[in-house]
């Protein structure tokens, strides 16, 4: 099975020879190493560059395994460079380069790393540098930052819905069994070599399992609150699409499961399945206001069929899996997500009687910003009649701007619009289009 990640082999090639350090990053086993060792490595030798200019390093292999010391990584790479043409370095599983105490100073505390190996391979004129990683360690946003404004981060999602669709297009499958499938077992690249639904259930739930969660026990030394990050992650599960924050969870925690544990500590472990990438979270924007709420959040996660696996299948409910895919996607194509609150008032009699007028908050699923564009949407499962329409557009038309409004429903529909300029479109022709929100 090949699959052509065009949009991340792009944001490379746009990348080559631009001095900077390019840093692939993404949830694990959605496919980094194939795009570099296998796409743009294709793309560099179709392109002229010698085959003996790509220098590759896995540090996840043996036969690499001496360069997990970042003096010695250090030494091979400059030692591989033989004559001024460029050279592209590829080193995947970064994390593995060990940090280790600085043998040339006094202070026992100072230590060199794999990032000071490449801020110094960056210094070689013909040497373009490309890196990957696997862990929260390596993709942590902290170290991101240590590159500064020297790095550029290539994000890499599990595949898309079009992606997937064109898999199963080219098997003969129409679209909507791609849709059946994609919401139940998501998009990571394996899956799709998997014809058995119990493989595929397998494969899900042994990458949290022994993959996902193990991983940040073991970069954070987390030895007695395993049952709490499963706990937590379950909760979140259960949960997508809903506003939360830690202090709910705490008290969810202790009604539920008779644990007592504090806010911050939910907070902290939210903030590891963040940097991980196995989730990510909006905020709550004031639409109004042109304000944002620190709490609460909604979390979505980076694969819906990971979630679904968490949960042994048994939650696959039609809405939030599909607000979590529009979710995926907005962001895949470069958007800024939040959610969107709308404020008004309004006027109500209490039980004597009387009229008074109350604060009522609405909700717009998304509030989606790039540069000056703006989008609201909303995800719709079904508008079966007028009443539901005027539901689900209520929050949209007391907004008073220009801006663009949509309702992406699930059924496939001619995209129209209503009397008011909201347009309705169908989810897989909003997947399956970059330019949709265009229309």
């Amino acid at each position: 099975m090949n699959i052509n990640r065009e949009q991340y082999l792009n944001e490379l090639v746009n990348k080559k020879d631009n001095g900077r350090v390019k840093i692939i990053t993404g949830i694990r086993r959605c496919g980094k190493s194939f795009l570099l060792f296998e796409l743009y490595k294709q793309y560099l030798l179709d392109c002229g560059v010698s085959e003996d200019h790509i220098i590759e390093i896995k540090l996840d292999e043996i036969d690499y395994a001496r360069y997990r010391n970042p003096f010695a990584l250090n030494e091979y790479v400059k030692s591989s460079i033989e004559d001024t043409n460029m050279y592209y370095i590829f080193i995947d599983e970064i994390q593995m380069c060990s940090e280790i105490r600085n043998p040339y100073v006094e202070d026992p505390n100072e230590k060199i790393s794999f990032v000071d190996t490449v801020l110094g391979l960056m210094k070689i004129k013909n040497a373009d540098i490309y890196i990957t990683g696997s862990n929260s360690r390596m993709l942590s946003k902290n170290v991101l930052t240590q590159f500064r404004d020297r790095g550029d981060e290539i994000h890499v999602t599990p595949l898309s819905f079009a992606e997937v669709a064109s898999v199963y297009a080219e098997r003969g499958n129409s679209e909507s069994d791609a849709w059946r499938d994609y919401c139940i077992y998501g998009g990571m690249p394996y899956v799709l070599s998997l014809r058995k639904p119990e493989e595929k259930s397998r494969y899900l739930k042994d990458l949290f399992s022994e993959t996902y969660l193990k991983d940040i026990v073991e970069r954070n030394d987390i030895r007695n609150e395993t049952e709490v990050l499963d706990v937590l992650m379950d909760f979140i599960s259960s949960a997508i699409g809903s506003l939360t924050n830690p202090s709910k969870l705490a008290n969810r925690f202790f009604s539920e499961k008779k644990i007592k544990i504090s806010h911050s500590t939910i907070a902290n472990y939210l903030e590891l399945f963040e940097e991980a990438y196995i989730i990510s979270s909006a905020r709550k924007y004031d639409i109004k206001g042109a304000d944002y709420f620190d709490t609460p959040l909604k979390y979505y996660f980076a694969d819906i069929g990971l979630r679904n696996a968490r949960l042994n299948f048994r939650q696959v409910e039609e809405t939030h899996i599909m607000e979590n895919i529009i979710y995926n996607d907005l962001i895949r194509r470069g958007y800024n997500v939040d959610v969107g609150v709308v404020p008004y008032s309004k006027t109500v009699v209490d039980d004597t009687g009387k009229e008074k007028k109350v604060r009522v908050q609405l909700e717009v699923d998304f509030v989606v910003n790039r540069g000056m564009q703006r989008y609201y949407i909303q995800s719709a499962l079904r508008i079966e009649d007028e009443d539901k329409r005027i539901q689900e557009t209520n929050s949209l038309n007391r907004i008073n701007d220009s801006y663009k409004k949509v309702v992406i429903v699930k059924d496939n529909i001619i995209p129209w619009r209503d009397e008011k300029g909201i347009l309705y479109i169908g989810i897989q022709e909003f997947l399956l289009d970059n330019r949709s929100l265009e229309l």
